[in-house]
């Protein structure tokens, strides 16, 4: 190709033209950056207002942990570990569908994690949907790598701790303090099993106003709890919801059903439910249709039964 004038056009454009591409491709990079970061800022701080706050159960660090509270947590997926701040989070229903009622969730995982997905905030914000208060709990881990918590000692300091917290708080979370109680999965069933078998009363002289009243809980719900064996049963003791899979391991498919013998010779009112087509870990997921995925809504028939939800809870769905 010739020019007017002649001449053969450069292979390379002028150093004028090149700053104009240049400066154009540096707009459109520009633009399209502000504009991604736009999308992805938005839902996030939506999210981030949305979502429920963790509470420390010690503002000062839990008793034995004092030196390691400001240590980060880790996520992997929906599963958390490295507790080293233990703390609940509430999910409270509005206050025109709330019971008074309040559930305490402790998470499984072995005692080396908590499975927070299916184990903990989809049934808490269920239960809110549903006008039961609940609070998911971040207990310390006996069983991680190196660990020096033990689940006697640090894991049931935070559990009782949790239980006190939210009695202490009952007026504020619009929550009825005798209708205060604890379910656990698996590791946290053990935890919901010990709370309700050795609760300790409140410190009336304690400078601290959530030492000041009790750890029991009005009710308990075991759901394929562990360390079946260990679990003794007196005259007294708060109701039981317990749930498992006929397929689960041995030990909680026999234990439970021994456990749940424990409780009618106490005469302790105890109810049942045996899933036959579960194994370990069903947990609760919104809108299964299975048989184990709705025994939250049987466990909320027997709070009705028992007198522990005095009004049937409504959804919002």
């Amino acid at each position: 190709m010739v020019m007017s004038d002649g001449s053969c056009p450069s292979a390379y454009p002028s150093p004028r033209h090149s700053l104009e591409i240049l400066m154009r491709r540096l707009l459109s990079f520009t633009f399209r950056a502000l504009l991604l970061s736009l999308c992805v800022a938005i839902p996030s701080i939506g999210i981030a207002e949305d979502s429920p706050q963790r509470i420390p159960l010690w503002d000062d660090g839990a008793p034995g942990s004092e030196a390691r509270m400001h240590e980060p947590e880790v996520l992997t997926g929906t599963n958390v570990s490295n507790v080293h701040h233990p703390s609940i989070t509430p999910y409270l229903p509005a206050k025109d569908k709330a019971t008074g009622t309040a559930i305490l969730i402790a998470p499984g995982g072995g005692h080396s994690k908590l499975c927070l997905g299916h184990e903990g905030d989809s049934l808490a914000q269920w239960l809110a949907d549903h006008g039961v208060a609940a609070f998911v709990m971040r207990y310390r881990l006996c069983r991680e790598p190196d660990s020096e918590y033990t689940l006697d000692g640090h894991a049931m300091d935070d559990t009782r701790r949790a239980i006190r917290m939210i009695r202490s708080h009952a007026e504020a979370w619009n929550v009825t303090p005798d209708r205060i109680g604890i379910l656990g999965f698996s590791a946290g069933g053990e935890l919901a099993a010990y709370s309700a078998m050795n609760p300790l009363p409140g410190d009336l002289q304690s400078e601290d106003p959530i030492e000041r009243v009790s750890s029991r809980p009005d009710f308990q719900g075991l759901i394929y709890p562990g360390k079946s064996s260990t679990f003794t049963v007196s005259p007294g003791m708060p109701p039981a919801f317990i749930a498992f899979g006929y397929h689960d391991r041995e030990d909680i498919a026999y234990g439970m059903a021994k456990v749940y013998l424990k409780y009618k010779e106490a005469e302790v009112p105890c109810e049942m439910h045996v899933y036959s087509e579960a194994g370990h870990g069903f947990g609760f997921r919104a809108n299964s249709q299975t048989a184990a995925g709705r025994w939250p809504e049987r466990m909320l028939e027997w709070l009705i039964d028992r007198k522990l939800l005095s009004e049937s809870p409504a959804a919002t769905d």
